[in-house]
């Protein structure tokens, strides 16, 4: 396996442990969600509401699918 097969999994797996981390906080909903919008605009990434509530209902999707 090729070195940079492996940091892609690494990064991939960090990214989707985030995402996973995030959406099960104790947290309401919305905060999370303020709170993801505020730190993808500091890296330079505008979403509005309705994509972001696109990106929500996709992620956990995929989380149900693999639980």
């Amino acid at each position: 396996m090729k070195a940079i097969h492996v940091i892609c999994a690494v990064i991939g797996g960090a990214i989707a442990g985030a995402a996973v981390g995030l959406l099960v906080a104790p947290e309401k909903g919305d905060e999370t969600r303020k709170r993801i919008l505020k730190a993808l605009k500091e890296k330079g990434i505008c979403l509005k509401k309705d994509k972001m509530e696109e990106l929500v209902d996709e992620i956990e999707d995929q989380i149900e699918k693999v639980l």
